[in-house]
């Protein structure tokens, strides 16, 4: 059934695939629009961990679609009224497949190639021209870089196409070879304006466009299970996958309650991704020299936001703690930042030393020592300095946002694993002066499900409507901002 007619009568259920950049989930979500329910029911999780090979930094895709294979065998088994399967992921990160084969594990957007192919775009289109072209900021692991590596290895020279993460689990289970808009907004290589591939710049890039696979929308039919897939998954025949805000945070964003125009969101786990939706994108010199990117969204919105490096940071530095065995136990480590009294550095988040894996605790004293400030002492210490410097770089880049779109923001709100942490939400807001809102956890699983039971006709309505519906099933919890 199309988008929008009204929901059905007792509502029905999908599996939603939900793609991180550490984890991996697969989720029932049961949905009936017009009893107003919505309920989440988690049948898998696994790790997604990078491997290095001699090559470099890769994505274990192989591993990681068993996993997701697996999941949904059990989602099946549980519920075997499913009724379709849809996919999201991080962005940026792609396959190149010949046929249906693989030319390799797709590589890690944290791969040391990608300065390189920064430099090797912006000799043939200046960041200037590029920002007005496709609307995003510099990120130096963006598709377009990433591409531009293969173009000078020629490995793109044995591709017949390219499909980023989501897609490609959706090639797998399907056969079908399409490219999701709101994910493809991602690359750097679709228009801004025309939500189009741009194939005056994917030319002038020296790329085949025949490698870009045909773009399709959120509540879109990709298209149904391979006759052995289904076999494998215990599935019915016929059942589809249906494309959805591939971009994890493009569904993210569906799942934020927000109930007027005034709010600002940050899609908080391993990145934080903050800022507005609008109709419009914003493309202004300010936008371009503030950082700020659009991307789509769901029924054609802007996600016009800033990525900060989100809880990675403090991920990253609990696992470099780890290496030689111990165990951190996350909340105790919280709780004992909460505790700090005496003042911590507030360093910049976006640094970009702070993106590659390994002793990010040695970097942050480092960027102290370098800038004559007074580093850490301590697990605690460093924690709540972690929590201080993406609290401080959430609220600057709720400023800019207001600043830049001209949204006059009164209210945040925080969704993803980040709305657990009450010591980030209560800092953001004291640093924000604003209140904070914060859950569901998992909205990026309530928004791919939200998107396919729209398409299922078990909801309906616009984005306004199934945010009421997450409103009603996961009421956020309220931070105001201390006077401190």
């Amino acid at each position: 059934m199309s988008a929008g007619t009204g929901g059905v009568p007792g509502g029905g259920t999908v599996a939603a695939v939900d793609l991180g950049a550490t984890s991996g989930r697969v989720i029932l979500g049961r949905v009936d629009g017009r009893a107003g329910t919505l309920e989440l029911d988690h049948v898998a999780r696994f790790p997604n961990d990078p491997v290095r090979l001699a090559s470099g930094l890769h994505w274990d895709f192989t591993g990681l679609y068993r996993d997701v294979t697996r999941g949904l065998a059990d989602a099946f088994r549980r519920d075997p009224a499913v009724a379709s399967i849809g996919v999201d992921s991080w962005a940026v990160d792609y396959g190149l497949l010949r046929g249906d084969r693989l030319l390799g594990e797709p590589f890690h957007y944290r791969d040391e190639r990608n300065e390189r192919g920064v430099e090797a775009v912006h000799r043939v289109v200046p960041f200037k021209s590029l920002y007005r072209r496709n609307g995003l900021q510099f990120l130096p692991f963006n598709t377009i870089y990433q591409l531009a590596v293969e173009r000078d290895g020629g490995c793109l020279d044995l591709a017949d196409s390219l499909l980023l993460v989501p897609d490609l689990v959706g090639f797998q289970l399907t056969g079908a070879r399409v490219s999701e808009r709101t994910n493809a907004s991602t690359t750097g290589l679709v228009g801004v304006e025309s939500g189009e591939w741009d194939d005056e710049l994917i030319e002038r890039l020296g790329l085949a466009a025949s490698v870009f696979a045909p773009l399709v929308d959120p509540g879109e039919s990709i298209g149904g299970l391979r006759p052995r897939v289904a076999a494998d998954l215990g599935a019915p025949a016929g059942i589809e996958v249906v494309a959805v805000g591939s971009h994890d945070t493009a569904s993210a964003v569906v799942a934020v309650p927000m109930r007027a125009e005034s709010a600002a969101y940050i899609s908080c786990g391993t990145w934080g991704l903050v800022g507005v939706e609008l109709e419009r994108p914003v493309t202004t010199d300010a936008a371009r020299l503030a950082n700020f990117t659009n991307e789509g969204g769901v029924d054609g919105r802007v996600r016009f936001l800033h990525n900060v490096m989100g809880l990675w940071l403090l991920s990253e530095s609990v696992r470099w703690w780890e290496r030689d065995g111990e165990r951190i136990d996350l909340p105790e480590l919280l709780a004992a930042a909460a505790s700090v009294t005496a003042p911590v550095p507030v360093f910049d988040a976006n640094d970009s030393s702070f993106l590659a894996p390994g002793d990010l605790p040695g970097r942050i004293t480092e960027w102290c020592l370098d800038r004559g400030i007074a580093a850490p002492q301590g697990r605690a210490e460093f924690a709540r300095s972690i929590i201080e410097s993406l609290a401080e770089a959430f609220a600057g880049a709720v400023r800019d946002a207001s600043i830049l779109s001209g949204v006059d923001v009164e209210t945040i709100h925080i969704v993803g694993g980040g709305a657990l942490n009450g010591l980030l939400c209560q800092r953001t807001a004291d640093r924000a002066g604003l209140p904070v809102l914060a859950g569901p956890v998992e909205a990026t699983a309530i928004g791919n499900v939200l998107v396919q039971a729209r398409a299922q006709g078990f909801a309906g309505g616009d984005l306004e409507s199934l945010r009421a519906l997450v409103a009603s099933a996961f009421a956020p919890t309220r931070y105001e901002p201390s006077a401190s």
